[in-house]
Formats: C-alpha cells, sequence, structure tokens
C-alpha cells in the first residue's frame, strides 16, 4: 500500500463528498453522518477539521470561498483539486483491487479460543462460517450483476463518469445529508 499524505479513511471520505461539489466541514461531516460512513469506517470526528486542514495544507482540497447562513459563524467553503481528483481515484483503484491483511481481530479470538468449550467454539465457527458465506454469496451476486451489465442504477453511474455531472435521479442520494 502506499504511503497517502493524508493518509487517514476519514480524509478518503471527505474527498469522496467535496468531489460532488464545494462544500464547507461541517456539511461534509452532516454528508458523512447521513451517509453512515462511519459504519463503512473508522471515523473520529474529533479530527475533521484537522483532517480538513490537512487536505487543503497538500493541496488536495482547496478554499472555494466562505458563507454564512443566519447568525452562523462564516465557514469556509472547500473544493477538491485535480490532485484531490487524482489522489481519491488512486486510493480507491488501491482499496479496492489490493488485497491487505485486515485488522486482526478473529486472529486475535482464534489465539484465546481454548477459554471457550469445544463445543461452543464450534458452534460459534460455524455460525461464523454461514454468515461470512452469505456476504460472499451477496458479493458474488453483486458483482455478477455489475459484470453483466445488469446492476440496478449501472446506467446511472455510469453516466455521472461520462458527463461529470450527478444525474438528477442521483440527486436526492447526493443530497442526503446536506441539510441538517
Amino acid at each position: 500500500m502506499k504511503r497517502r499524505r493524508v493518509g487517514s479513511l476519514l480524509a478518503l471520505a471527505v474527498l469522496a463528498v467535496v468531489q460532488e461539489r464545494p462544500v464547507h466541514p461541517y456539511e461534509m461531516a452532516s454528508v458523512l453522518r447521513a451517509r453512515g460512513k462511519d459504519q463503512d469506517m473508522p471515523i473520529k470526528w474529533g479530527s475533521l477539521y484537522t483532517v480538513v486542514g490537512n487536505l487543503d495544507k497538500h493541496g488536495l482540497i482547496e478554499a472555494a470561498g466562505s458563507e454564512r447562513s443566519g447568525a452562523r459563524p462564516e465557514r469556509t467553503v472547500y473544493r477538491i483539486t485535480d490532485a484531490g481528483r487524482a489522489e481519491l481515484a488512486d486510493w480507491v483503484r488501491e482499496l479496492i483491487g489490493t488485497p491487505e491483511r485486515e485488522q486482526p481481530r478473529f486472529e486475535a479470538g482464534l489465539s484465546v479460543l481454548g477459554i471457550l468449550p469445544p463445543a461452543e467454539a464450534t458452534v460459534l465457527l460455524q455460525a461464523r462460517r454461514a454468515a461470512l458465506q452469505s456476504q460472499v454469496d451477496g458479493q458474488r451476486a453483486a458483482l455478477a450483476e455489475l459484470a453483466g451489465g445488469t446492476l440496478p442504477g449501472l446506467d446511472l453511474w455510469q453516466s455521472w463518469h461520462d458527463t461529470g455531472e450527478v444525474p438528477a435521479e442521483l440527486s436526492e442520494l447526493a443530497d442526503r445529508g446536506r441539510n441538517p
């Protein structure tokens, strides 16, 4: 894996939001929360402003102006730079295409499995295997739809990449979390 200039997964999530349109950090957090990104990756919300500052410092995003809403303080709005778009795409390609050893929580459990009776350990491992098999089956089905061109919304996804514009049909998803 490459060493990233700003390597936290929160930076990846911020780049993904900012590539859609310029936003301020509070809005970034709202969008990420509304989309459940904290379920997809470890996010330390208290680090958001530090991550945004580091992305700016490294030229991956830049201030695009500021805005004020009512009595709220002025907020800096950030947009993604060409370097940020390239970093984001490269990072996603790496995460998807390059297998990496995941955090070894399961291995940690296996290393002390002997504290459980053998029958209980067997039941738990069989349940884990069934859950993993279900996940694999779902991922295989999604991959087959993607490879076969039948994945729901595939035409909208491709249109976004062809035109650079979020299709109207996806605007509700793109706007989720923007208005707290």
